[in-house]
């Protein structure tokens, strides 16, 4: 009988201790019946409530800090024991990055994020998933931006009542800023990734537009990019999440929902690979999967959250299914990789005409011309649903690519600083090059032509370059650094190195400076110059009247006249339009 008492005490004991801990990490959304959603210091409480009611199974540590001071928090959940990342590696366990809140005022992911991390350590949900992988949960990418909380922040969402911000307090949107890592917040990422080494990154997010029945978009690279080898297995994981939620109601779709012509849904939809300025078209370069997941605004916030953390349930569940042959086929991507050099690599890809007439689930609407903008204007009937007969272009192909150097790339001792202050971030191989080697055949970029951006993007004004590689001869100097080809991370160095690449430093105007034109020839001593060339050359003589006679353009452009003489002057800056880093096919020694 005493036994039986103490037996029953120990057992409410734990029911109370049980339901204490369930109402301590309860969020502030669901104690509002998901009409609110708390403010940053909700989110350092509750890592710190999860380590201390989970103290075997939960870590709550600090990655970085905010251009504004606040800890940016990592929690850190597994019950296998490896709460660090050393320990997960020499296990060789595979590792899930869930991001929530890259844009603050897209905040879902937070919300169902703590929902979801309270149920898979509870077993009520992705049950024993913990068991087989490690969880690294962000709930707060973009904190400053998160407390820069107000209504009506996103005026197209629906729910919460306030939210944060789309850009940190910088101005930074997060998520065009993978490659250039400019913001603070980027770098602290990146170092959270290079020690994690996470297998899967879900970067959880809200869609703008249209009003329609769809509530979900599911987008996995590799899957039409990267090493031919993930691509299945990223096409698996897409395919099974997206089964997992119709099988709980949701309508999802493996596109971004995104008409081809704004605001015109006849238009239909094309899809397509970002680049790698955004999370999904970034870790593919990097031989690991990345997943873009865009719950639908126009839904409410009790929803969107639901289908957010049945997303990561989902996910959870994969990798527990498959993450230790996904782990081993990512290592074997790595060794691929590092045996690039020489072969053509695809850095930017499109959708091709190929078109498939595809159902979708709208409403009805009429377009009508607005007497406020002017403009022809898009209005639904949310009481009406309507099955739309529209186009998709989902033929997804390679359209610019590149040879990878044989060798590697050598960037000079001048801009070695920064260069390699970027490549450590991104956890790049590279090495100073002590004894300079001297003239050195290598492959230079020398632009035809450089056309800047008149906008600057994110701080940068970019710039698209036009020329080839060609072959020369070129001193290099101590200081220099090289940097292999012949590494895990090969498609990562090509997208920062080559021209041709979206997100190349170059096109970030890093280099602008060496597309500038610092020295000048006056007019009237380049026309004498030129007089000079011809009476010296009568073979010049003859191509400048066929360039006249057959160059309208540059006939009438006496600017470009005077410096057809000009660059042929030993006063030309030989280094003009010189992109400042070459290509070897020879290893450099250190």
């Amino acid at each position: 009988m005493k036994y039986c008492l103490m037996l029953t005490a120990l057992i409410a004991a734990a029911i109370s201790s049980s339901s204490h801990a369930a109402t301590a990490l309860t969020t502030i959304a669901e104690q509002s019946g998901f009409q609110k959603t708390g403010r940053y210091e909700e989110a350092i409480k509750l890592c710190k409530g999860f380590q201390r009611h989970y103290p075997k199974a939960v870590r709550c540590t600090t990655f970085g800090t905010t251009p504004e001071g606040r800890p940016m928090l990592a929690i850190i959940a597994s019950r296998t024991g490896a709460l660090t990342a050393r320990t997960a590696h020499q296990r060789k366990l595979p590792v899930l990055l869930v991001q929530g809140g890259i844009h603050a005022g897209e905040i879902d992911g937070k919300d169902a994020g703590f929902l979801t991390l309270r149920e898979a350590l509870d077993n009520t949900a992705a049950k024993g998933a913990l068991d087989k992988q490690v969880l690294v949960f962000v709930p707060v990418f973009n904190i400053d931006g998160h407390e820069r909380f107000g209504r009506w922040n996103r005026p197209n969402q629906r729910g919460p009542e306030e939210m944060g911000w789309r850009t940190t307090a910088q101005n930074f949107n997060l998520n065009r800023d993978y490659v250039k890592a400019d913001a603070p917040e980027m770098q602290a990422m990146l170092r959270l990734i290079n020690e994690w080494d996470p297998l899967a990154t879900i970067d959880l997010h809200v869609t703008d537009g249209a009003k329609f029945e769809h509530d979900i978009s599911i987008q996995v690279e590799p899957a039409h990019t990267g090493d031919d080898g993930l691509q299945k297995a990223g096409k698996l994981m897409r395919d099974a999440v997206i089964a997992d939620l119709a099988k709980q109601g949701s309508l999802p779709l493996p596109f971004y929902m995104s008409f081809k012509e704004e605001d015109n849904p006849q238009s239909g939809f094309v899809d397509g690979v970002p680049p790698p300025r955004f999370s999904t078209g970034y870790f593919p370069l990097r031989n690991r999967f990345g997943m873009l997941v865009e719950t639908h605004s126009w839904k409410d916030y009790a929803t969107r959250v639901r289908i957010t953390r049945n997303t990561v349930i989902s996910v959870l569940d994969q990798i527990a299914a498959h993450g230790i042959a996904w782990r081993q086929m990512a290592i074997a991507a790595d060794a691929r990789a590092a045996q690039l050099a020489g072969k053509p690599l695809a850095v930017t890809y499109k959708a091709s005409d190929k078109t498939t007439q595809i159902d979708f689930r709208g409403y009805a609407y009429s377009r009508t011309m607005s007497d406020i903008s002017g403009a022809l204007m898009t209005h639904y009937d949310e009481t009406t649903p309507q099955l739309w007969h529209v186009p998709l272009r989902d033929e997804v192909v390679p359209d610019t690519s590149v040879t990878a150097p044989l060798s590697g790339y050598i960037v000079p001792a001048a801009q070695a600083l920064a260069v390699g202050e970027k490549l450590r971030q991104h956890g790049i191989i590279f090495h100073v090059i002590n004894k300079a080697p001297g003239l050195v055949n290598v492959e230079i970029f020398r632009a035809t032509k450089a056309n800047f951006n008149a906008q600057s993007t994110e701080g940068h004004q970019m710039i698209k370059l036009d020329g080839e590689w060609l072959q020369e001869p070129r001193q290099i100097t101590q200081g220099a650094l090289y940097v292999p080809i012949a590494q895990a991370k090969a498609r990562l160095v090509i997208a920062l190195f080559e021209p041709r690449a979206p997100d190349a430093l170059v096109n970030w105007g890093w280099f602008n400076n060496f597309f500038e034109r610092k020295e000048y020839m006056e007019a009237y001593v380049a026309e004498e110059v030129a007089r000079e060339q011809l009476a010296a050359d009568p073979v010049l003589k003859i191509a400048f009247e066929m360039k006249l006679a057959s160059e309208p353009e540059f006939a009438n452009n006496p600017e470009a006249r005077l410096a057809y003489f000009a660059r042929r002057h030993t006063s030309w800056d030989e280094r003009y339009q010189l992109y400042p880093v070459m290509r070897t096919a020879v290893k450099m020694a250190k």
